[in-house]
């Protein structure tokens, strides 16, 4: 009777959890859109694809604090795919990082938020954009935290066409070599790049099965379903002794059913009146 009692408390307390991360990942994505809305244009497609993970990382797995953003002994996050910036300051504004008024600054004269992942904003931990170099820069991250005997993660976000770099590659042999256990990457495999679906570009196939023969623990999970994401990283952190990698598979765009996978949505104008529908349609989407 006791055991049954136990497993209750605990399902009942896992599921609050799942639905206050999907509430985030809604939140997140509702202040996205708002931010972009206000200088009329923006990286919506990859922005949304992300928004689940964000959500899970900062709803309780990272270990980081808004008031005291720069700790050495914090996790921390690199998305190499700089132009998701609105998407993470979005979710440090949540979490209390700064302020939510300075959203409305996105891309305008003298903000601390440009378009692309800055350090200026507190809680960004590497300015990116340039694709290929926030790989490296996760890498020498993570190394260094473990030479000084630090018992963080370093999490990495890659998009797929960002990985038609060379450099991404030579981090993940850099990685393996190194056996960076405490370094954990997604691949935001939402199909698509800027000139069009990653399978005419440079297609890339299967991710998993590249990491894995270049020494990494992959796993894929459907990357808008925060319970399987959650699950995957408790997994990578139980494997010892190599770098894991979860390929996250996403729709461009995703909650903004007008431009979900929809071609060349990376870079849409978008007015008020559209992230105004938009949250009414995700909250009651939500609701249901």
């Amino acid at each position: 009777m006791l055991l049954f009692i136990t497993e209750n408390v605990v399902r009942c307390v896992y599921m609050t959890n799942v639905a206050q991360l999907k509430e985030f990942a809604t939140k997140i994505r509702i202040e996205t859109i708002k931010e972009i809305a206000g200088i009329g244009v923006g990286h919506i497609g990859g922005a949304l694809s992300i928004c689940d993970v964000l959500a899970v990382l900062y709803g309780g797995v990272m270990n980081v604090d808004p008031k005291n953003p720069c700790d050495e002994n914090r996790d921390w996050l690199i998305v190499s795919k700089g132009h998701s910036g609105p998407a993470l300051y979005a979710t440090l504004a949540l979490k209390g990082f700064f302020p939510m008024e300075t959203l409305k600054t996105l891309n305008r004269p003298d903000t601390i938020l440009p378009s692309h992942c800055d350090r200026h904003a507190p809680g960004v931990d590497m300015t990116t954009g340039s694709l290929g170099q926030g790989s490296s820069l996760a890498m020498g991250i993570a190394l260094g935290n473990k030479m000084a005997g630090r018992d963080n993660y370093t999490y990495l976000i890659l998009g797929d066409g960002e990985c038609n770099e060379g450099q991404v590659w030579e981090a993940v042999i850099f990685a393996s070599g190194k056996k960076l256990d405490n370094l954990i990457a997604f691949v935001d495999d939402n199909k698509q790049q800027l000139d069009g679906f990653t399978k005419d570009i440079s297609g890339m196939n299967d991710f998993a099965k590249k990491f894995e023969a270049f020494g990494w623990y992959a796993q894929s999970v459907d990357g808008h379903d925060v319970k399987a994401i959650e699950d995957a990283i408790s997994n990578a952190k139980a494997k010892k002794g190599m770098p894991s990698v979860i390929v996250l598979n996403t729709i461009k765009a995703k909650g903004f059913k007008k431009w979900e996978g929809v071609q060349g949505n990376h870079n849409f104008n978008i007015t008020i009146e559209d992230a105004l529908q938009f949250e009414k349609d995700i909250l009651e989407e939500q609701a249901r």
